[in-house]
């Protein structure tokens, strides 16, 4: 999966023959974690469709914390994603071939989160959300998570086993991964059946599907 460089567009050359292409654009809320994730899905990913090319930019990339809040990114993230569906409408691509654009963002203690949600789905720009914070999707890969973060962050980071180890821990590492997106997953998918799907956002507590993006966004079946 090769990392795209510049400014990317649905017309650039396509693949070699029998190869189809797809770009997807990411606004992150991390400056380390979510993108170095990232780095890492598209080194070892296994594909779904291994004649798919999915392009992957990371569409934030140096911006300053004050435009990471999730509002931000889902207001950054609609006119990318209108001026995507211009240039796959004016070429004429087949609707699985469009580009995506997508926001991970967290919970924490973010304000204007639901306007955030809704004002995405409207403009059919995806969003990967955890609460509290990504590390909960981090935690999946090692445990099945029970209880309550009461919104904390902290409390989350600090049950991962290396938390105390790492000098780095923000950076997501191949060894936290490796052979473990199923069991992730399945983690997942328990933590958030303990709510309801009609239950506010904001209360889920517990709660991510970062998995939708790996598998939707990026088009990675497991690593």
């Amino acid at each position: 999966m090769a990392r795209t460089r510049g400014k990317d567009s649905v017309t650039r050359p396509q693949p070699k023959r029998g190869k189809r292409r797809r770009v997807v654009h990411v606004f992150t809320e991390g400056e380390v974690t979510e993108p170095t994730y990232i780095e890492i899905l598209k080194q070892h990913g296994t594909l779904i469709d291994p004649d798919v090319t999915v392009e992957v930019h990371i569409a934030n990339a140096g911006a300053p914390g004050s435009q990471r809040k999730p509002i931000k990114l889902v207001e950054a993230a609609i006119p990318q994603m209108r001026e995507a569906e211009r240039e796959a409408k004016r070429y004429k691509l087949r609707k699985e071939h469009w580009p995506q654009v997508w926001c991970l963002f967290d919970r924490d203690d973010h304000e204007q989160i639901e306007t955030a949600v809704s004002q995405a789905k409207k403009a059919n720009v995806g969003v990967a959300f955890s609460h509290p914070c990504f590390e909960v999707w981090r935690l999946a890969h090692e445990k099945s998570v029970t209880g309550t973060f009461d919104g904390v962050c902290g409390l989350a980071a600090d049950r991962l086993s290396f938390a105390r180890t790492d000098p780095h821990p923000k950076t997501v590492r191949w060894g936290q991964l490796q052979g473990l997106y199923e069991k992730a997953k399945a983690n997942a998918e328990a933590m958030n059946a303990q709510h309801p799907e009609h239950r506010n956002v904001l209360k889920r507590d517990p709660y991510t599907d970062v998995w939708k993006f790996v598998e939707d966004g990026m088009g990675i079946a497991g690593y």
